[in-house]
């Protein structure tokens, strides 16, 4: 009798830890979790011409925000500017490279002198480069990390002292399930998206006492269009079509609209994290879960790809095959219209 009075004793104990416990951490989620409308905001978007950023600024737009895009290409922010009027609410439209510091300083002090005080920064702007990692160069891995880690931390030093003046701020960081896990023949891309995770995980923790929120976004494939303008190496057809037909099929790639609404809906909670796309989080899951297993199935399809080690670069449009021009690639193609990535000028 004693001894089962003893074990009874024993869970209660242990149950009324447990829901401690739970209650603990459901409390600080809930507040380091804060809603907030982004109504009357400033936000600004880098890469925000074309693509992902052009679908948020659509939306950010929407949510009665004051927009500004920036990115490299006259002529595509020339296009993405005529939509954003159309569309109503302030927004403005600058050219900048994000990977020089002083047109970045300069770009912001712009737009807080026209807009106000920026409060949402996303890090949006990016680049992709595929082929086989002995295709790839030293200066492809220093262009991956100017983009997607130097870049954002240049935009996030810019608009830090007035975030944390007003002990408010949100800053979007989109990185990519490659961030998470390293696709073959996407070294560059997933070692600098690796690197935005670690660099957007550290502001959030830091900056949470200034009332700043920072979310990390890694999404899987989005259908924004974006692969006629990747650049591709080694057999760059081969190389383009297992790419855009990936990018193009449902269940492998997510809508860019859905995408763009989990990201504000995910920002306006103050998530630290979102993972956008069942392949993402399945991804992800079997990373952490089954190192040595995704390290296999990722080996056996990398013996599956193009080996072709040539390091001359091609754009994705100048990369097209009877192939992915067929009803394969057809949903990114419309996608490539809706968001003003066709016409982009060749580098």
């Amino acid at each position: 009798m004693a001894e089962r009075h003893t074990k009874e004793s024993s869970r209660f104990t242990f149950g009324t830890f447990a829901a401690a416990g739970l209650g603990t951490v459901l409390g600080l989620r809930a507040l380091l979790r804060t809603n907030t409308s982004f109504q009357n905001k400033t936000v600004l978007i880098t890469g925000g011409s074309r693509g992902l950023g052009f679908v948020l600024a659509r939306r950010f737009l929407r949510e009665g925000a004051r927009v500004a895009i920036c990115g490299r290409e006259e002529a595509t922010l020339a296009r993405a500017r005529v939509e954003l009027d159309a569309l109503g609410g302030q927004s403005m439209t600058l050219t900048c490279d994000v990977t020089d510091p002083v047109q970045v300083e300069a770009m912001v002090a712009e737009v807080q002198e026209t807009l106000g005080p920026v409060d949402v920064l996303v890090n949006n702007a990016g680049i992709i480069q595929a082929g086989p990692i002995e295709s790839m160069t030293l200066e492809d891995f220093q262009e991956a990390f100017n983009i997607h880690l130097w870049a954002p931390l240049y935009t996030t030093l810019a608009v830090l002292p007035g975030m944390k003046k007003r002990q408010q701020g949100r800053i979007i960081n989109i990185s990519s399930i490659g961030g998470k896990i390293s696709v073959p023949h996407l070294v560059p891309y997933s070692a600098s998206k690796f690197a935005l995770v670690g660099l957007s995980d550290g502001m959030r923790a830091e900056l949470a006492q200034d009332g700043i929120q920072v979310t990390t976004v890694c999404p899987g494939l989005i259908r924004t269009g974006s692969p006629r303008n990747a650049t591709f190496k080694g057999n760059h057809e081969a190389e383009y079509a297992w790419f855009s037909v990936s990018d193009s099929l449902p269940g492998l790639s997510m809508n860019a609209e859905r995408v763009a609404k989990k990201i504000i809906e995910a920002s306006r909670r103050g998530d630290a994290e979102v993972l956008v796309g069942l392949p993402a989080k399945l991804g992800a899951l079997a990373r952490a879960l089954a190192p040595n297993l995704t390290a296999s199935l990722l080996a056996f399809a990398n013996r599956h790809l193009p080996q072709d080690s040539s390091p001359e670069r091609f754009k994705g449009h100048q990369s097209e095959t009877p192939l992915t021009r067929s009803w394969l690639t057809e949903l990114s193609r419309r996608a490539a219209e809706r968001n003003n990535e066709n016409g982009v000028p060749v580098h």
